[in-house]
């Protein structure tokens, strides 16, 4: 049977012409035409009269259809649930894994922020959830009004070894502090990474949790921010900190 979500096949074409990651997983489309099958998102636009839903991939390979090449529907999809709120330096987006947060973003506007987490996550099943997520949101806006206070939130970031290593020693400079990349590379035993650091710092998936606002140049002048060098600003004057101008 498939999910009640989308309860007929009006719900599902409207769902596969959204490209609607939230219903990937919930059913598998067939293409007559190309005898592959599908998830929702896939960036195919067959015609309607060529489409035929299945509620599971062993039904639609039991109608003698294959996987998709493009699309990739045989891969197991990790479900993130993600939601918007408003804070007092604008919007933050937050997604989360079973494991815990993934992903907290600052921004201005909705569209580009869930454009950003579909980029970051191309195969995982995203789904919104702003009620089961109203905590998170919450105690993210707390941490962009109060930074210097310690985040009590589970997390789950995905990174390389350099990067969790990275992100880790950011988590150690205290509220009301600065650093440098070049400090940050000699606190992880690579003195010469300062580079690698800096870009370590960029992918930082967990703004205001893992304080990469607290990282400077090394005359101690603001660096650049992946959410604009004027929250980085608020956030440090939120905590004490001294920038030189």
């Amino acid at each position: 049977m498939i999910a009640s979500t989308y309860p007929d096949d009006d719900a599902r074409w409207d769902a596969m012409r959204a490209k609607d990651r939230a219903a990937e997983g919930a059913f598998y489309i067939g293409v007559r035409t190309t005898g592959v099958y599908c998830v929702a998102s896939c960036g195919g636009r067959p015609l309607r009269k060529n489409v035929a839903f299945y509620a599971t991939r062993e039904d639609a390979r039991a109608a003698g259809l294959r996987a998709c090449l493009r699309c990739k529907p045989d891969i197991n999809r990790e479900t993130l649930r993600w939601a918007v709120g408003e804070t007092s330096l604008g919007l933050t987006l937050v997604a989360r894994s079973d494991a815990g947060l993934r992903l907290v973003t600052l921004g201005d506007d909705v569209e580009a922020l869930k454009a950003d987490l579909e980029k970051r996550f191309r195969h995982a099943r995203i789904a919104p959830d702003a009620e089961g997520l109203a905590v998170d949101l919450n105690a993210v806006a707390d941490l962009v009004d109060h930074p210097d206070r310690a985040p009590n939130l589970p997390t789950d970031a995905q990174g390389t070894e350099l990067q969790k290593a990275v992100w880790a020693a950011l988590r150690e400079i205290p509220a009301g502090r600065t650093t440098s990349y070049a400090e940050i590379a000699r606190a992880i035993g690579r003195p010469s990474a300062a580079r690698a650091v800096a870009q370590a710092c960029g992918a930082n998936p967990l703004a205001v949790i893992t304080p990469c606002h607290r990282v400077v140049r090394a005359d101690g002048g603001l660096s650049g921010y992946r959410w604009g060098v004027e929250r980085k600003q608020a956030l440090l004057a939120r905590e004490g900190a001294r920038v030189a101008a």
